[in-house]
């Protein structure tokens, strides 16, 4: 059994796709194949039920992947404590993040003009945070990311924003009731501000009427600008994408308020560039908290 048989088998697992995989992994398909063969053989067992071209990870393989990640968590910890301890800030962070899209190029630049030998491996707009692999996950999504430790990064209102000529834009706040049969711009479902303002209208006695629904915030905000109907926007992280055709107006009820968290692995290595990121980014928030 070798390492790269592993390391194969494990993105296999995840993805459940041979051809998505061989690609993402630069490999041949065939080859790829081959070697999960040769895996299963050498095990013993099959590790994937195959339907035609569909493959789904099964019983045995459910089993062994639990082996396999801790086994190369193990070994990639051991390389990063190595590294730690010859003194060099150095390594490959994986972030994960749903929420704050907006400012995250300019919290990544001021980190890495401070610590430029470390890297980063970015994944966005993931669909369940359980299922993702990462150092570091920032999220406002309600699921209990199981294993993890966890800081609050913000406390952050959501306005309505309102194009200029909406017969509500002379005002400062509103009930959100106010707006139940207006046409909403919102993100798909899945994302964790889109569950968040779905909430919110059920808390105020009413489903949103959706006009537009995109996977792509930056979408959102700019049918925001163009007016093309009403959408919720975070005060802090959102700030600045919108331009004077639209009027942000604060929900006296219900309360429209999200938290933002930074989550790491309790089990995993922190390497001394992980924990440097990590005090950066709790400062960085707390910025732009007090900067509001």
């Amino acid at each position: 059994m070798e390492l790269s048989q592993l390391q194969y088998f494990r993105h296999v697992a995840r993805t459940e796709n041979i051809s998505k995989s061989a690609l993402e992994l630069h490999i041949s398909q065939p080859a790829l194949s081959k070697m999960i063969f040769i895996l299963e053989k050498d095990l013993g067992v099959k590790l994937f039920d195959r339907q035609g071209k569909h493959i789904k990870l099964n019983h045995f393989g459910t089993m062994f992947l639990k082996r396999v990640e801790i086994a190369l968590d193990a070994l990639e910890d051991g390389r990063r404590e190595l590294e730690d301890a010859r003194g060099r800030m150095i390594g490959t962070l994986h972030l994960s993040f749903d929420v704050a899209s907006h400012i995250m190029p300019d919290l990544l630049r001021e980190f890495r003009l401070i610590h430029p030998e470390v890297t980063f491996h970015l994944l966005q707009h993931f669909r369940n945070p359980t299922q993702t692999k990462f150092d570091f996950c920032i999220t406002s999504s309600p699921v209990e990311l199981s294993g993890t430790a966890q800081i609050e990064l913000l406390r952050e209102e959501v306005f309505l924003a309102v194009p200029e000529s909406h017969p509500l834009a002379s005002m400062k706040t509103v009930r959100l009731s106010d707006v139940a049969e207006d046409g909403f711009i919102t993100l798909k479902r899945g994302n964790s501000l889109r569950e968040t303002t779905d909430a919110f209208c059920a808390r105020a006695g009413f489903k949103p009427r959706i006009i537009f629904e995109s996977d792509d915030p930056a979408m959102v905000r700019g049918l925001i600008r163009v007016g093309q109907g009403i959408a919720f926007v975070p005060a802090i992280t959102w700030k600045g994408t919108t331009d004077s055709s639209v009027v942000l107006l604060r929900v006296t009820h219900p309360e429209c308020m999200r938290i933002i968290e930074l989550h790491w692995m309790e089990d995993r290595y922190l390497s001394v560039a992980a924990q440097a990121f990590r005090q950066f980014t709790k400062d960085y928030f707390s910025r732009l908290g007090q900067s509001l």
